[in-house]
Formats: C-alpha cells, sequence, structure tokens
C-alpha cells in the first residue's frame, strides 16, 4: 500500500479535474488544453521575482522552507496526513505549479512515479530535479521510504543549498547559513536515535508495512515479519505462512512493539493491530505525510518519543 501507482492523466472536462488513473496515452487527448495551462504558468513564472520549489511531499518542502526562508517560494503536493497518499489525483493548479517551478524535488525510487509523468507534461528548460532517491543512491526495489533514514535530509539540504545558491547567486550566503541552522537543528534527531538505540539495539519489533524501516535499522532494533510487510507496501496478499508467523509473534510476546501505517490500513493490518492490542504489545503509529504545523524534526522526534515510550513498557 506504499508505492503509487498512478500510470495515466485524464482530463475531466467537466469538473475541471485531472485524474491519474490508466496509461499515459491519455495525455494526448488534452495537449491543446495543456498547452494554455503551460503557457498560462510560466508567463506567471517569468514575473516572479523569487525562486519556487515545488515538492512532491510536504517533508522535503519543510526542508525547502527551512532553508530558502521568506525568499523562495514553496508548495508541496502530498501535504494532509489524513489523506491515504496513495490515493493522488493531481488539478490543473498543482500542472501550473510545477510548470512554474525553478526546483522541484521528488523522492524517486517509484514511490512517486506519477511525478516523472507530470515533469513531462510540464516542462521547462531552466528548471533543476533533485530525485531523493539518486541522491542517497536508491533504486526502484528498495524500500522506498527515504524520509526516514536519518542521512536522507542532511544529504538533501546540503543539494537543496547549492542548488538555490546558483539559482539565486544574490542570495547563496543565506542559504548557506540556513543550511547550517537545519543541520544542527538534525543534531537533536541524532540524540535521540543514539539514545533509544543504546538502550534498545537487538530488541525485537514488528510492523504492518515497511515506512519506518530505515529509522529502525538506525536504532539498531531487529524487525520481524519483513515478508509480510513487503507484500502489504506492494499490496499483495501475505502468505498464509507469513500471516501465521506474524500472529505468533504478537501472541507469544516475541516483539516489544508493533508499528503500522496510520494513513492507510487494510482488514488484514487491522486484524494484527487487534491481535496487538489483546496480547497488550505496544502499538506505535507513524505517518507517510508530515503532519500540519509540525517540521520535519519534531515529527520525527515526536515518533521517536512514542517509540521510545512503547519500548521502554515493562514486556509479558
Amino acid at each position: 500500500m506504499t508505492m503509487f501507482r498512478i500510470e495515466a492523466l485524464e482530463l475531466d472536462l467537466a469538473s475541471g479535474r485531472n485524474v491519474c488513473r490508466g496509461g499515459m496515452t491519455a495525455i494526448g487527448r488534452f495537449a491543446a488544453v495543456l498547452a494554455l495551462v503551460l503557457a498560462m504558468a510560466m508567463g506567471a513564472a517569468g514575473q516572479g521575482l523569487k525562486p519556487s520549489v515545488v515538492a512532491a511531499e510536504n517533508f522535503y518542502g519543510d526542508i525547502a522552507r527551512q532553508i530558502g526562508g521568506d525568499g523562495v517560494e514553496v508548495a508541496s503536493i502530498l501535504s494532509n496526513p489524513d489523506q491515504d497518499p496513495h490515493l493522488f489525483e493531481t488539478t490543473p493548479t498543482i500542472v501550473r505549479q510545477i510548470a512554474a517551478a525553478r526546483i522541484v524535488i521528488f523522492n524517486g525510487a517509484d514511490y512517486d512515479a506519477w511525478m516523472d509523468k507530470l515533469l513531462k507534461v510540464a516542462p521547462r528548460v531552466e528548471r533543476t530535479v533533485l530525485t531523493v532517491a539518486e541522491l542517497v543512491n536508491r533504486k526502484a526495489g528498495d524500500n522506498p521510504h527515504l524520509w526516514y533514514d536519518p542521512a536522507t535530509m542532511p544529504t538533501l539540504a546540503r543539494a537543496l543549498a547549492d542548488t538555490l545558491g546558483k539559482a539565486d547567486p544574490a542570495h547563496a550566503a543565506d542559504y548557506a547559513a540556513r543550511l547550517e541552522t537545519l543541520l544542527a537543528s538534525l543534531d537533536r534527531v541524532s540524540a535521540k536515535i543514539e539514545e533509544i538505540r543504546a538502550k534498545y539495539a537487538g530488541v525485537a519489533i514488528t510492523a504492518t508495512e515497511p515506512v519506518f524501516g530505515y529509522m529502525a535499522a538506525a536504532l539498531g532494533l531487529k524487525v520481524r515479519n519483513e515478508r509480510f510487510q513487503m507484500a502489504v507496501m506492494n499490496d499483495t496478499e501475505p502468505s498464509a505462512r507469513d500471516i501465521a508467523a506474524f500472529e505468533q509473534d504478537l501472541k507469544e510476546h516475541k516483539v516489544r512493539a508493533l508499528l503500522y501505517n496510520k494513513q492507510t490500513g487494510t482488514k488484514l493490518t487491522q486484524r494484527m493491530l487487534d491481535i496487538a492490542r489483546r496480547a497488550r504489545i505496544p502499538v506505535v503509529g507513524v505517518t507517510e505525510t508530515q503532519p500540519m504545523g509540525m517540521s520535519y524534526q519534531d515529527w520525527m522526534l515526536m515518533q521517536l518519543a512514542d517509540l521510545h515510550k512503547a519500548l521502554a513498557q515493562p514486556s509479558t
């Protein structure tokens, strides 16, 4: 349930919405409409003075805001933590934003493959695209939840500050200064990771999906039931053997905590949550989208604190 499967862009002339559904051949049906949209966007972009950044996910947009400050216009496409991020629909506004953007950031590794298609629909010669997966040497088939890897945001932040400095040389020193501030603020996250790792490295946990996988590895935790998690992520049915093993881990208290994705769910994952609660296994919710009104740093610290609390509960 974690991989985006958006393969086509169709224009709904009645509602004015572009809905991603089937194969990209549908784009040819409304090329004239898109040409007009793009022309309007490019005209607006030429009049703007601030560098514009569009991020596919709001946590990358937050990093752009922290580095860019008031001198950069930032828009994030996926920003509602109360919605399933996989049920994405594009709109003419999103197309215009991408067409006008000087810098575009997206995850890659097939997490947001729809961005590749939108970039082709809304080309811009002077645009720089930062694909996070490429920056951290990840590829399709790897766990795509790269923002949970503690090494990802510093790498992106450095690349973004450099890109902004080149796009807007007059404010390059400001971007560099804010980069240092951001990197220093991430030390709080690193310190919390080390605190948990020092006490709980080697402790077994489980999860319904591998959303938190990179962070769990950084914490030194032993993650069980990975085949089950991959099946759920890929929207396939786990094997009967993997389901039974997951249930056994919960009923026999072989794990100290169960992590689950609060933004998505199936009858099967709900069943695992119910078993965990009956067995009094602590349940910790994580999300794929950064909560509104919260920085990336505070979001990570909040989830780490929740997990720390769960791990600290006496095992039964």
